[in-house]
């Protein structure tokens, strides 16, 4: 991250519900190699995290085996005060996914000779969720429509020029909270190569967020159907980007996004089918694996990244910001 080896540093230790993989989950959460908000160089997974009031850049590491998980969390330049380190901690076990316990599903992948082999091949990935359902729905509005190598590009510029750098190292920057965006312009967000639509629902999220409209509670005690529909109520959200935050934002395992073209696409290939999968066909195919059908469409991006040789991609100098 480019900080003073020679400051302070505060680290402490978090033992993640076993089997437990850091680079597969951290891959599962970042998605491509470019990815500025949550990096990994091989070793260490980093990130800014707003923290009571602060931000400020966090590295993880793991020690142990899968088995026996150790993940070493180290705050350059700082002396945590209880109430940051309480913060990163609830923030980490979102991302990371620390307390997932997956014991259902390796039972179920047990018994089914496709699944047992995908399982195996990733034993100890982890779901994970973003920090925030916002950040989750900003995230899924940036993706809509363009490749997830342009959408990634898009947060990572937004980040950089909305986020708030974090104190121990300027260089870094969070992801944006909604008060950063609420009262932006859209032509700002255009200029970062946001459609003007896209902006427009990006600073409309912000303004709803902020006014303690998107509760994520409230979303997570209501049904799927429920809860998808309430948020396809949210201008820029449709039925797909819905599903999606169902899983990446409040942890719905067995949501596996039916409109999602690429996964639909990856779920072909695994299964060798000839013909392409409607959203009707991606139900009926992951019927099978309920309710963790959500885990499966993380065990194939897996994959996916595997196949195309991203997945042991060692990028730290890769993940550049562009402003």
């Amino acid at each position: 991250m480019g900080v003073n080896e020679s400051r302070t540093r505060h680290s402490f230790v978090l033992r993640p519900v076993a089997p437990y993989r850091l680079e597969l989950t951290v891959w599962t959460l970042r998605r491509r190699p470019e990815n500025a908000v949550d990096c990994w160089d091989g070793h260490t997974y980093w990130r800014a995290l707003p923290l009571a009031g602060s931000t400020l850049a966090l590295a993880v590491t793991q020690a142990g085996t899968s088995e026996s998980p150790r993940l070493r969390v180290t705050i350059p330049g700082v002396t945590l005060s209880s109430e940051r380190k309480e913060a990163a901690v609830a923030a980490l076990r979102r991302l990371l996914g620390l307390e997932a316990d997956l014991s259902g599903f390796y039972r179920l992948a047990s018994g089914d000779t496709k699944l047992g082999k995908l399982a195996e091949r990733f034993r100890g990935v982890k779901p994970p969720r973003f920090t925030t359902l916002f950040e989750c729905l900003v995230n899924a509005i940036a993706c809509q429509q363009v490749s997830l190598a342009v959408g990634v590009l898009l947060l990572n510029r937004l980040s950089a020029n909305f986020g708030s750098a974090a104190e121990n190292d300027p260089q870094v920057h969070a992801f944006p909270q909604p008060h950063d965006l609420a009262a932006a312009h859209p032509k700002e967000i255009q200029g970062l190569g946001f459609s003007r639509r896209k902006a427009e629902y990006i600073i409309g999220l912000a303004r709803e967020a902020e006014a303690g409209r998107l509760d994520a509670n409230a979303l997570a005690a209501l049904p799927n159907e429920e809860a998808v529909a309430n948020l396809m109520e949210l201008r820029g959200i449709g039925r797909w980007s819905a599903e999606y935050a169902m899983l990446r934002g409040l942890g719905r395992w067995d949501v596996f996004p039916g409109d999602d073209v690429g996964a639909a696409n990856k779920l072909e290939r695994w299964l060798h089918l000839r013909k392409p999968l409607d959203y009707a066909g991606v139900h009926r195919r992951m019927a099978r694996w309920q309710p963790y059908a959500g885990l499966v469409y993380f065990h194939l991006l897996l994959r996916g990244l595997a196949e195309s040789g991203r997945l042991n991609a060692e990028d730290r100098g890769s993940a550049a910001i562009v402003g």
